[in-house]
């Protein structure tokens, strides 16, 4: 087989809210694809098919928290056929026990995305890997995104083959089928940890390949 680039899109759940008023989880996920994109194609006919005959000329794009629950439903089932294609990692944050030090954002998020990112570029790049290319949805704060940046270089400078090729994009969600999926599997994934709803995890469990909690060890509560 050829080598080819591999995808990975990331979406995150959660507030920075480091107070017993916020959430009590902040989860990470990775999703990670190649080309031709599984799901794409189902995704493009049920959104088709929800401006024709569901009544919603205004959806756009798919937003897992946003969507209405038929749609929410729909995209999950559209998704099932294309589970064994798809590799999903996240990693889960129990805020609280966040030291004070890393719970400003622009510390916090880079510092958390590196962890998943390390852990999931172990497993992907390999000899039918001909590049990695990483995609976010859009940081509206130019800091942000130089620190977001920062963090997927060092991850994947730690990790990677020499001369093995990388790219970084920020992309508008809306833009790209991989950041919606992404945004639906993190939904999912936050759902369980947060609210100890499984209904539609169990329903993408099969492309779930990790969730690290990452502060697990830890006993000592700053909150």
């Amino acid at each position: 087989m050829t080598p080819s680039p591999t995808y990975i899109f990331l979406d995150e759940s959660g507030n920075f809210d480091f107070s017993p008023s916020g959430n009590r989880y902040f989860v990470l996920t990775s999703v990670s694809m190649s080309r031709p994109f599984p799901g794409y194609a189902a995704l493009d006919d049920f959104k088709h098919d929800c401006i024709e005959t569901a009544g919603l000329p205004d959806l756009e794009y798919f937003h897992c928290a946003n969507d209405r629950k038929v749609v929410r439903a729909g995209v999950f089932e559209r998704l099932q056929p294309s589970l064994s294609q798809l590799r999903a990692d996240s990693l889960i944050v129990e805020k609280a026990k966040t030291g004070p030090a890393l719970q400003p954002s622009e510390l916090f998020y880079p510092r958390m995305l590196g962890y998943l990112l390390r852990y999931v570029m172990r497993r992907e790049h390999g000899p039918l890997v001909s590049e990695l290319i990483v995609v976010t949805d859009t940081l509206p704060v130019q800091r942000q995104r130089k620190a977001v940046t920062k963090a997927i270089q060092q991850a994947l400078s730690s990790v990677l083959p020499s001369g093995m090729r990388y790219r970084i994009v920020h992309h508008a969600s809306r833009s790209h089928y991989g950041l919606q999926i992404a945004d639906y599997f993190c939904w999912a994934m936050y759902r369980k940890w947060e609210q100890s709803d499984t209904l539609h995890y169990d329903s993408i469990r099969a492309a779930v390949k990790s969730e690290f909690e990452i502060f697990a060890s830890g006993s000592r509560y700053y909150y």
